[in-house]
Formats: C-alpha cells, structure tokens, sequence
C-alpha cells in the first residue's frame, strides 16, 4: 500500500488517471461527471501558512442527506464531565473491564475525561474504546474536532474518504474535523485510546534552539492516496456534533472521493520514528521535550493541548534524578500506557490504564520508584520495552461518571511512606 508522506504538506493524488483537474480547482464540468467539493479546516482567511483545505472530487456532493436524528445506539461517548463538584485528587484508572462487548468503534466508544464545551472550539476530551468487530454499513466523523487515535492492542484499518490508513499500537492516526471514516479490525478485537481536539489543529511543535532536527520528523507522517468505494445501499452516517452522537441514513456509501489535492487529510505516524531529545550532562529535562504534536491556545507557549510521548531512551545524565521529578503546574495532565512499565510508577498503572494530574496538583514518583532511582548507580541506561503518553491541557479535566464510578479508589495512597528528610543538628 503506497502512502504520501508530509506532515501538512500538499499534495494531489487521483484513483482514476484524469480525475484530478489541472490548473483550476471547480471547473464547470469535472472529469467523469464527478462533484467537486472543498473542505475546510480552518477559516477561509486565515494565513496562507495555516491555511487548511483540500478539494475532494466525489460521486455525490456529500450534501445529498436526509436530516440527522439522535443517534440512540450509544450513550456513553460525547457525554459531558461529571456535574458533582470534582475534588482535586489525583485519579487513576485500570484497563476499563467493562467497556461495551461485542461492538464496534463507534458503540465501544467511551468518553472517560472532558474539559471544554466543543462549540467553545477550545479543549480537548479523553476516550476509550474496544471494537470487537469490524464497522459494516457505517461511517463515522466528529464535526466536534479532530481525532487523535491510539491503538493499544489489536491494530485497525481507517477507511477514510480519502483512503487507507492501517494502524497498529506503537502508531498513531490523526483524522481532522470533518472527515469521513469506518474503523475495520485486523484481528479479532482492538482496544485503545482517543484523544479529540476542539480547538487548533495539531501541528508539529517548533524547535526552538533545538534546531532544524529533532523530535518528529514531518517526512515520517503518511497520508493515504486516493482510494474510493462505489456502493449502492443503505449506509448509516453518524455524526458527532455538540457532544452529541446524530444519524442519517444514506443510499450510498460517501467514502466515494475519486480523486483529491491539498493539506487536510487523515495521516498516520510511527512513534518509534520519534527522535528522542534528553540531556546529556545533568538534569532532566521538561517533559515538554517529549511533545510530537500541539495545538496552540491564545495565549503564546500555553497550549491547547500537547501529545507527549515516553519512548525507549538512553539515560546518561550525571548527579540527576532520572525519573520525572516531584512536580505541580499549571497544565492538566492525561497519561496512558501503550505497553511496558512507566519508569514513575512501580506498580498500579497498567497497560491500557489511564490517570489524571490536574492544574496544581502534586504528583511525580512512588516511594519505591523513588528509592530506586535515587540508590541507582548512575551508569548509561537504556529505558527499553516502554512506551507512554500523555494529554496535556491548559483547562482542567472533569471526568464522567462513568469514569468516576471505576477510578481506582486508593490511587492517593501511592504517594504514602515517603521518610522525612533528616536536617542537620
């Protein structure tokens, strides 16, 4: 399967030779008969350099559609954050056990963690899902913001309306507002995360004094070519908007796009291409050193939200403590586990887990992560077989009470023990 590779690049590609019009982009009379149709990312005027569009050339112009109605077949994804006032104790959450069985993504969807009203187009929302088959007569698309999925176990075929994306755990898949998808299983079953972003499109982070290399490499991200489906039938579309899950019903498939150009467009990226940054003489670093992804907030250097990741990664660093140190800021933090063992956490944060840090709130390593790291020989380590993420925020999570009901109930605990430091006579 070929790919596009470029994060936000521009870029053209056709199914059908001659699909795609040159030098002009709705001519009054496409090749083939087909509809041509922009779509938008952001608003028409901003900036040239973050401008976000392609041109689609479908079979049928997507505004063929019966009203939506409320979609019933799932109450559990778009919801709200708990309306109770939320206590600001740090939370942590094992792999959810009782995630809807039997389903595909768009059932199995969860909502586990919430911060903005999406029509403020500001913050960011935490899902889970586990799809036990395969999405059939379907489509799926959040009109809310853009989807950020990370597989954890079992890998996924996106069939976007712009075509392929297989993703595997270790990679991740990034499908912008508005665009069209059904989620295919490769195996058996799949489970994961999924971030959805109702403010700025995420965008690769500079890189400051850190020059022109480093962290994610925009060449790394891979965008599908044109690919499209000619399908007759009743097909159920799904929309998410305002929170809310909506539904119409079609007499076609839409992933019918024969040919498209331009910089909007689902893309995939291999995190194990991430080109870790560390220190190589004393201190650790921000995590902000981590980030593959951002979106920006009003306020300059606040984001948003940022996509961080905790890779294998050489540890050199002289006279340090080389986990995250004991720590409070103004950001809320989201963290998961694709796989392996968190070097802040001895035990208690599993695989396919979660927890929340929000603004201010004191965290950093168990007593015993801390004792071992602080008796370590510092030697060149290698911190293999892992890999982390987390969801930072400038606006505080609230999560639902689903995710209140099943939060581990002595997660405060972990941070019990410490001895008290011994000052001079």
């Amino acid at each position: 399967m070929n790919f596009i590779t470029g994060f936000g690049a521009h870029v053209e590609t056709e199914a059908i030779a001659g699909a795609l019009p040159k030098g002009r982009n709705s001519p009054q009379k496409p090749a083939f008969g087909l509809y041509a149709e922009q779509l938008s990312g952001s608003a028409f005027t901003m900036a040239r350099h973050e401008n976000l569009r392609s041109w689609l050339y479908r079979l049928r112009p997507t505004a063929d559609h019966r009203p939506f109605e409320a979609y019933r077949g799932n109450a559990l994804v778009g919801a709200k954050g708990s309306d109770k006032p939320l206590a600001p104790n740090r939370l942590r959450w094992d792999p959810v056990a009782d995630l809807p069985q039997g389903k595909d993504f768009v059932d199995g969807l969860v909502t586990m963690l919430a911060t903005r009203d999406p029509a403020d187009l500001e913050g960011v929302a935490m899902h889970l899902y586990r799809a036990d088959k395969s999405m059939q007569d379907r489509v799926f698309f959040s009109a809310d913001g853009e989807l950020l999925i990370l597989p954890q176990q079992g890998a996924l075929h996106l069939v976007t309306e712009m075509g392929h994306l297989p993703v595997a755990p270790g990679s991740i898949a990034l499908i912008p507002r508005g665009v069209r998808f059904r989620v295919e299983l490769a195996e058996g079953s799949a489970r994961g995360y999924v971030a959805e972003n109702y403010g700025a499109p995420f965008r690769l982070p500079d890189l400051g004094p850190i020059g022109s290399n480093g962290l994610a490499n925009p060449r790394d991200f891979e965008m599908p070519v044109a690919a499209f489906e000619d399908v007759d039938g009743d097909v159920e579309l799904i929309q998410k908007q305002g929170g809310r899950l909506w539904s119409t019903t079609l007499d076609h498939s839409p992933l019918d796009v024969v040919a498209w150009h331009g910089n909007y467009a689902p893309c995939r990226y291999d995190l194990s291409r991430f080109n870790t940054m560390n220190t190589v003489s004393f201190d650790h670093p921000d995590p902000s050193i981590f980030t593959v992804l951002t979106s920006p907030s009003d306020t300059p250097g606040r984001a948003n939200a940022d996509f961080v990741i905790f890779p294998p990664r050489w540890m050199v660093a002289e006279d340090t403590f080389r986990p995250p140190w004991f720590h409070r800021n103004v950001m809320s933090e989201a963290m998961g586990l694709i796989h392996g063992e968190y070097d802040a956490k001895a035990e208690g944060f599993q695989s396919g887990g979660l927890s929340l840090h929000n603004i201010m709130s004191g965290h950093g390593p168990d007593v015993e992560s801390w004792k071992k790291a602080s008796e370590a020989k510092l030697e060149p380590v290698k911190l293999d077989g892992t890999l982390a993420f987390m969801v930072e925020t400038c606006w505080p999570y609230a999560p639902t009470d689903f995710a209140m009901e099943r939060s581990q109930p002595d997660y405060d605990l972990a941070w019990t023990g410490f001895p008290k430091a011994e000052l001079p006579e």
